[in-house]
């Protein structure tokens, strides 16, 4: 584990160019904790290392105390299940939150296969510690930025209502009576923007105008061709939050692989999500378009 933070620090403490983040440094860092964790469902040892991964790489944050795990309990179809969240704050000079989300854990109904999630978590995992390093070393002085990696997203056994989003439900009620939800300017949640045939959804579920801020990332950024190809209401993170009247975005592509009679809904939830799907040049187009929408926000 030394080796790996020596390593991971070393990574992350390269100069990144200009004001963009790096698509490349994304793409290790979501090869290396998917190769380090494997299949990651709630309760295997992959689901251990995972979470070791994450304690290892954000040192510097626990170290100045702006990284929080955030450890419950929830009520699933197989019984009460341990679960984490991390959080890792990076101070900002106006007064409110940007949150930006990734799930970390792999479907638990899959643990029986090779399912590793390398775009289904893994790459945004990847993405999120690349925005990690980028406040690193770039001060912030929009609103202040929390990485949210959350546990639970997947359903444990079949997708409810009551059996999926145990993470992010948790914490919006508990953010809801302690107050931090009224701060959360904007809650965007990242999911399944790793894989080389990108174009990310016109998601319905989305706040209209935060819909209208991706876009104008894209076209401040070239990336125009890369978004709103389809329409589609997903449910996802985004939804506990959308529910208590947070302004959300979903940056996703929910269309992922071909659709054959094999794999109607394409590499997702298949053991063919693996990271030869994963792409440097997609992720450095999703940095592009994230860190910019962060920066658009701060601007309002």
């Amino acid at each position: 584990m030394r080796r790996l933070l020596s390593a991971l620090l070393c990574l992350s403490a390269l100069s990144a160019s200009a004001q963009k983040l790096s698509g490349p440094r994304a793409y290790t860092f979501a090869k290396q904790f998917v190769t380090v964790s494997g299949p990651r469902w709630i309760g295997s040892p992959g689901h251990q290392k995972a979470e070791d991964f994450l304690r290892t790489f954000f040192a510097p944050e626990k170290k100045k105390g702006t990284f929080e795990e955030d450890s419950f309990s929830m009520n699933t179809p197989i019984g009460l299940l341990p679960m984490r969240n991390f959080i890792v704050r990076y101070p900002g000079k106006k007064d409110g939150l940007v949150v930006v989300a990734t799930h970390y854990e792999t479907n638990y109904p899959l643990k029986d296969t090779s399912f590793v999630g390398a775009n289904d978590g893994g790459a945004t995992t990847g993405l999120l510690m690349e925005l990690a390093t980028y406040y690193r070393t770039h001060p912030n002085d929009g609103y202040t930025l929390v990485l949210l990696f959350d546990d639970g997203e997947e359903a444990i056994q079949s997708w409810t209502n009551t059996d999926s989003l145990y993470g992010t439900r948790h914490l919006a009620a508990k953010w809801s009576n302690d107050g931090t939800l009224k701060k959360i300017k904007a809650f965007i949640i990242t999911d399944m923007i790793g894989d080389r045939d990108l174009n990310l959804n016109y998601e319905l579920n989305s706040t209209p105008w935060l819909r209208d801020t991706l876009h104008q990332a894209a076209k401040n950024t070239g990336h125009l061709p890369s978004i709103f190809k389809n329409e589609q209401e997903v449910s996802d993170d985004h939804l506990p939050f959308k529910q208590r009247g947070v302004p959300v975005l979903d940056m996703i592509d929910i269309d992922y692989g071909p659709h054959t009679a094999a794999t109607p809904d394409g590499w997702h939830h298949t053991p063919q999500d693996t990271l030869d799907k994963v792409s440097a040049h997609s992720l450095q187009i999703s940095g592009d378009l994230l860190l910019e929408t962060v920066h658009l926000i701060n601007q309002r």
